[in-house]
């Protein structure tokens, strides 16, 4: 049996919470990967807000050696990936690196909505996929319902399905002996020229750029001459290894491996995800696929509270994106905020995962401005304008209408709360299509929402409603042309570009009435009346008016004519008159902090 034959390149899919880092644990600690005394929880997630939250959001790929009961020796390279919706784009690139995927379900939450994303992902990409039921030591567990479910996305007989404990262990050799008989081995051409994939990437202070690969073709040797393809750079390959999990540097890495490369470059433009590695003495003649450039889905502006951190933020994401090529950003002025950043992002997780790396890794302190979607203009001369944030909106004599993105929203739900998810998803404009009775107990529900409507607290509530056995997931789907408009916050009657959104006109007011309403609670009393107002165009929809500080000018007189104490309080009107003429309403960053919250 050549070397080639007896790798294995699989990844582990789920919904998130059904034990994927947990499985991943197990099958370090049966193969040997990882010393007894080494072991921890949720190895593969090597970030503090993975293991507090409890989530996978980067893809990690490892290399087991397995010896099966056939007497021969297997390289395992698994690659964890990421289990929310938010991060599905790392979860395609994983997939793109592997022949085969172990489709993992909790025995007692069943098949749900991520699971059957992750699952059309996987059968998309030609995958063979192993489906095992996880948790069956549980007290609440039904393998045998959940194993039908899950026969029921992929196919195949009850046989196919392996029920495991990750928590006891119990299971684990079958699975293994299951993904090496099961799986195919890569394919490729050895004697071919090199071709790796760049399936991710991150950036390390003291050795520069450290791609993750994929030898596609050929194979790839320590020194050798290599060429980026994709930005036509030429290095040499300083050092190649594999992890396992530590990293273990190596001499070659031959057809159908997985491993890492550093080649020393320090500029984090120059080498991409996606991108293709060759020889430069003998190069490819054409590049790999690559992948499907990911489309930010929600914008929000973040800005450092002290300006001067600027350059920082800048140098911050250019790293950060190495290591997350979907999120997107470019330099934004705030007459309120200063100099920041728009940035695009996936999802909502994806945009608080963000911000609190950037602010944990790099040390530094951000504002964060209400998250909005892509809008499209469409101007009374015919043409079209992307509207990425409230600002953008052009003025409404030169607006002919606007199209907001719709979604491809999934809920599967037990069917007993099917009329109040219903009734929520009506409440957020939502277009009903089809409904699937996945089991008597089990429902399956398809609606078109405008993306506005749910990259708020709309998870949130759907939990809370079924109690938390609701599962969602969503895709892009078109835009519309809908009945929206800007609505402007005007403090003393100068707007505050930081506190404007575009909302649905039947919902204006409502947007209005509360953003004044916050902010009158937490701007504090000035020297004169501040009024609050919302404003959509020209007309006034909502006002709150903060009252003056007052000094008692009266105090000193006691007794006399009432017209001495008259004249007193008419200077003083006077004066705070003209002070409101002149003054300005300097509003403190934990308003602006607040007011944005997204939770509240």
């Amino acid at each position: 049996m050549s070397d080639q034959a007896r790798i294995r390149n699989f990844s582990i899919i789920a919904h998130i919470d059904h034990g994927k880092s947990t499985l991943a644990d197990r099958l370090l600690e049966f193969t040997g990967a990882v010393a007894e005394r080494d072991m921890r929880e949720q190895l593969l997630d090597t970030m503090d807000i993975e293991r507090e939250r409890g989530i996978t959001i980067k893809a990690n790929a490892v290399r087991l050696d397995y010896r099966a009961a056939d007497g021969n020796t297997y390289i395992l390279n698994l690659i964890d990936t990421p289990g929310h919706v938010d991060f599905s784009y790392e979860v395609s690139r994983s997939l793109d690196a592997c022949e085969g995927a172990l489709l993992l379900v909790d025995a007692a939450q069943g098949v749900e909505a991520q699971t059957l994303a992750n699952a059309y992902l996987a059968i998309e990409n030609g995958l063979e996929i192993i489906p095992v039921v996880n948790k069956i030591d549980l007290p609440s567990a039904e393998p045998e319902r959940v194993s039908a479910e899950l026969l029921g996305v992929v196919g195949g007989s009850p046989e196919d399905v392996i029920q495991v404990s990750a928590k006891s262990g119990s299971g684990i050799e079958e699975l293994l002996e299951a993904i090496v008989h099961r799986l195919p081995p890569p394919e490729g051409a050895a004697d071919a020229p090199l071709r790796a994939m760049v399936f991710d990437s991150y950036y390390d202070t003291y050795r520069g750029v450290i791609c993750s690969i994929r030898i596609v073709d050929g194979a790839i040797d320590s020194g050798e001459a290599l060429r980026f393809m994709a930005t036509a750079l030429d290095d040499a390959a300083d050092e190649i290894g594999v992890l396992r999990p530590a990293a273990t540097p190596v001499t070659r890495l031959a057809t159908g491996e997985v491993g890492y490369l550093i080649s020393g470059v320090k500029e984090i433009d120059l080498i991409r995800v996606g991108d293709t590695v060759t020889d430069v003495d003998n190069p490819a003649s054409g590049a790999l696929a690559g992948y499907q450039e990911p489309k930010p889905m929600v914008f929000s502006g973040l800005f450092p509270t002290d300006g001067d951190d600027f350059e920082r933020l800048r140098e911050a994401l250019d790293k950060l994106r190495l290591n997350d090529s979907s999120l997107v950003y470019q330099p934004e002025t705030s007459r309120a905020l200063g100099f920041g950043f728009r940035c695009g992002f996936l999802g909502l997780l994806h945009m608080e995962i963000v911000r609190e790396r950037l602010e944990r890794e790099y040390d530094l302190d951000l504002v964060a401005t209400a998250p909005s979607v892509e809008y499209v203009a469409h101007l009374t001369d015919g043409s079209t304008a992307q509207i990425r944030s409230p600002q953008d909106l052009p003025d409404t004599r030169l607006l002919a209408d606007i199209s907001e993105p719709f979604v491809k929203v999934m809920i599967i739900t037990p069917s007993e709360y099917v009329g109040t998810v219903m009734e929520l998803i009506q409440q957020r404009r939502g277009e009903m299509g089809e409904m699937t009775y996945l089991t008597p107990e089990r429902v399956e529900l398809h609606y078109q929402v405008p993306l506005a409507e749910i990259v708020f607290d709309f998870f949130d509530q759907l939990k809370s409603r079924t109690r938390g056995y609701a599962s969602m997931d969503y895709e892009p789907g078109e835009y519309r042309r809908s009945d929206l408009v800007r609505v402007n916050i005007l403090l003393n009657g100068v707007p505050v570009d930081a506190f404007s959104s575009i909302v649905h006109k039947e919902r204006s007011y409502r947007y209005g009435r509360a953003m004044v309403e916050r902010l009158r609670k937490l701007i504090p009393r000035q020297l004169f009346d501040v009024p609050v107002q919302a404003a959509v165009g020209s007309r006034i929809i909502a006002r709150e008016t903060i009252k003056a500080q007052r000094k008692d000018v009266t105090a000193k007189c006691y007794g006399g004519d009432i017209t001495r104490k008259r004249k007193l309080l008419e200077r003083q009107k006077e004066g705070k008159r003209r002070m409101k003429m002149v003054g300005q309403v300097e509003v403190p960053q934990e308003a602006f902090i607040s007011a944005l919250r997204i939770d509240e």
